[in-house]
């Protein structure tokens, strides 16, 4: 009884062993790239963002941020607090210039949950002259 048991499974076995020696042989015969495909070109929208490092010390947060591009990045601090009956905090918006540094704080009475900060980038600085108003028309 335990014969054709052993002949399945030793048939079965070289079956798979020929199979795998026939893909491996497919794989080694396949040509190779003739041309190098380039790396990417960085885009305009990925330099962009400061870079944030964010410390909580007991109930404080205090973030961290350095902006290494020459975009500008509107950084804001956003703080959750574990119990339900503590206020959560949004920061005002910071703007982090080139090479500028920023240090944003805030905090919770008691226990800080989660903080996280969102980038955004800066518009163009509002201009002191009113826009003119549109020409009478005929």
């Amino acid at each position: 009884m335990r014969v054709p048991h052993r002949r399945a499974a030793a048939l079965a076995s070289a079956a798979v062993l020929l199979t795998g020696l026939g893909i491996a042989a497919e794989v080694r015969a396949a040509p190779a790239p003739t041309e190098e495909v380039p790396a990417p070109v960085a885009r305009d929208a990925e330099d962009f963002g400061a870079s944030c490092r964010t410390v909580v010390e007991g109930s404080r947060v205090t973030a961290h941020c350095q902006n290494p591009y020459p975009a500008t990045d509107r950084v804001r601090l956003h703080v959750e607090c574990e119990r339900w009956w503590d206020v959560d905090t949004d920061s005002a918006p910071v703007d982090v210039g080139a090479t500028a540094y920023a240090q944003l704080t805030a905090r919770c009475w008691k226990e800080v949950k989660s903080a996280w900060l969102t980038h955004q980038p800066a518009g163009p600085p509002p201009s002191s002259v009113p826009p003119t108003p549109p020409a009478p028309g005929p």
